[in-house]
């Protein structure tokens, strides 16, 4: 478990709370997932979830060198990129060290994972993704994907020749078309959204959503502080059994005005074109 608290005075009051928790489940003998976070201001805060793929050697070796390795470049990258080129760049470069480890290791030469890696920054999220772990935001009472799975099953309901239930049960539905590791570059999706005040974030490993649906997601992630609905989150999850590593990040947005200090520079250069 890690738990992240930043705070703004200057943002009337706004605050990003984080809390993080990976689980072995009930079933599992280790954990394959992993799970980390860096704040690198008050209002600018990394996380980052990843799940090896099981099944092959090496798992827990490629999920957290995707963690650590994300982590590490980004926190060393310029800050003059900007968060959105930051956070692909960094994806890349755990992809491409991913990839490096399992050619020179034999015993690793299969490992791959999936990473979701979110980064909040002044009142903007950015998002790299690869694999079927997922990013949910949670809002006014509704929960929504953000993130597409890379899924046999779930390319083939996005083509319109399964439904969404049959998704759910499909023998593939867990079969990755796309992770990190197994190639050395990797298609990367790059997702971006203003946030709102009372926004709440989870990301999560398959090992979770498979167990709970989305509308006890949603409950148990407007259920209290960021801590307290991770620990909801596992323990409701690990009642039920569940057959597969688990991990959760919660992210809080709670305060005044948001809007990234980005945002806010486009906003006047866009002004002064128009003459406004």
């Amino acid at each position: 478990m890690a738990t992240v608290t930043s705070s703004d005075d200057g943002a009337a009051d706004f605050q990003v709370h984080v809390a993080l928790r990976s689980d072995q489940g009930t079933e599992k003998g280790q954990n394959e997932d992993a799970c980390g976070s860096h704040a690198e201001s008050p209002t600018h805060v990394l996380v980052v979830v990843a799940d090896g793929v099981s099944g092959e050697e090496g798992g827990e070796v490629a999920s957290r060198m995707a963690v650590d390795v994300t982590v590490r470049a980004y926190r060393e990258s310029p800050a003059s990129w900007g968060p959105a080129k930051r956070l692909y760049r960094a994806a890349q470069q755990a992809n491409i060290e991913i990839y490096d480890r399992a050619v020179v290791v034999t015993e690793l030469r299969r490992m791959s994972t999936t990473l979701t890696a979110i980064v909040v920054d002044g009142g903007t999220l950015h998002a790299a993704h690869v694999g079927d772990s997922r990013l949910y935001l949670i809002r006014s009472g509704t929960i929504s994907q953000k993130t597409k799975d890379h899924t046999v099953a779930a390319n083939r309901q996005r083509m319109g020749l399964i439904s969404s239930k049959r998704a759910k049960d499909h023998p593939e539905r867990s079969t990755l078309t796309r992770s990190l590791g197994r190639e050395l570059i990797v298609a990367v999706d790059r997702i971006t959204f203003p946030l709102a005040g009372d926004d709440a974030l989870l990301v999560c490993t398959d090992g979770l959503y498979n167990v709970l649906d989305d509308e006890e997601l949603r409950e148990a992630g407007t259920g209290g502080n960021s801590t307290a609905v991770c620990d909801a989150l596992i323990e409701a999850a690990n009642k039920r059994g569940t057959p597969d590593n688990l991990s959760a990040a919660v992210v809080q947005v709670t305060g005044g005005a948001l809007g990234s200090p980005s945002d806010t520079s486009w906003r006047r250069r866009l002004s002064r074109l128009l003459g406004r």
